[in-house]
């Protein structure tokens, strides 16, 4: 606590990293405003998942973007990424705010980016992933009851065709080559799918380069050069 008895600004950083996995970076190196955003765990949508799971909730994430954009303090977002995926529309509705925000953004995946995650990677202007990084590729899975009729498998196609297509315009990845790894049946011993680690994913054109945190910080303070 201050001496006011309200918290003071460490608590405030420390709260906001424990509760939302958020913290504006104000003393940068290069005297920008970087506001670093995390998804980490799996990504929850309207449906509560057990306390014990790690998740990102998307109804913080969400109010959090609306307001970096219309701050005119903050200069940048650098996205962490260490995600197994989760919620499907959720997961699109971060991927298409990132993609609209004005201010520049850069990604690092950290760990891995999988399933919706991978649109949320390629979401940013300018995207790194670590050497041993991994990005999984899969058709979309629904869990629950499924009703075994025509609309149902047209929904998930539905459903498919919105990711590929978000992915293969935010990348270097063509829409084809994105479905031929999302349907490979040679990688996965009970599913269908791909895993790309570190360099891979930068060869199909997912992920801009390999890299860590200093050429996240690098990148992005170059992109914000650029905008002033």
């Amino acid at each position: 606590m201050g001496d006011n008895g309200k918290p003071d600004d460490q608590q405030k950083k420390n709260e906001e990293i424990k509760e939302f996995g958020q913290l504006e970076l104000k003393n940068s190196r290069e005297d920008s405003r970087i506001f670093m955003l995390t998804i980490i765990g799996e990504v929850e949508g309207h449906d509560c998942l057990p306390p014990a799971t790690k998740t990102t909730k998307y109804e913080h994430v969400l109010p959090k973007l609306a307001e970096i954009e219309d701050n005119k303090d903050v200069d940048g977002i650098l996205l962490l990424l260490n995600t197994v995926g989760g919620d499907v529309e959720s997961g699109l509705a971060i991927a298409e705010m990132i993609a609209s925000i004005s201010k520049p953004t850069v990604s690092l995946v950290l760990g891995g980016s999988h399933s919706i995650g991978v649109p949320l990677a390629v979401s940013t202007d300018y995207s790194f992933i670590v050497p041993s990084g991994t990005m999984v590729i899969h058709p979309v899975r629904m869990s629950g009851t499924v009703i075994g009729a025509q609309q149902t498998y047209d929904y998930f196609k539905q459903m498919q065709n919105r990711i590929l297509k978000f992915i293969s315009e935010h990348s270097r990845a063509a829409e084809q080559r994105l479905e031929e790894l999302m349907m490979n049946t040679g990688m996965l011993t009970k599913d269908l799918g791909t895993i790309l680690v570190g360099n891979e994913a930068v060869e199909e054109g997912l992920i801009d380069e390999v890299g860590g945190i200093d050429r996240a910080f690098q990148k992005l303070h170059q992109l914000i050069d650029e905008k002033a």
